[in-house]
């Protein structure tokens, strides 16, 4: 398997949003992969939260990393995540 990079803004997007590295390597490796602009894909992957997030409480968290295949490394670009 490639090796994984975040960018800068991507590092910054998951503190803000709540992603750690180890959900975004997880996404990257598990999640469902969509093509989205540019020649990116965005995994997305659902995982077990029941925590509370800006004072209210979710059962689900997905991490939503946005890529790039690069030929020796994963890049990526952007992370989202969304409550529900």
């Amino acid at each position: 398997m490639k090796r994984i990079r975040l960018s800068a803004h991507a590092r910054e997007q998951a503190a803000e949003r709540g992603a750690t590295e180890a959900e975004i390597r997880l996404a990257i490796r598990e999640g469902q992969r969509e093509p989205v602009r540019n020649g990116r894909e965005m995994c997305r992957y659902n995982l077990a939260f029941d925590c509370k997030w800006q004072d209210r409480h979710y059962a689900i968290k997905q991490v939503a990393p946005v890529i790039v295949e690069e030929p020796e490394e994963t890049v990526v670009v952007t992370v989202y995540t969304f409550y529900f």
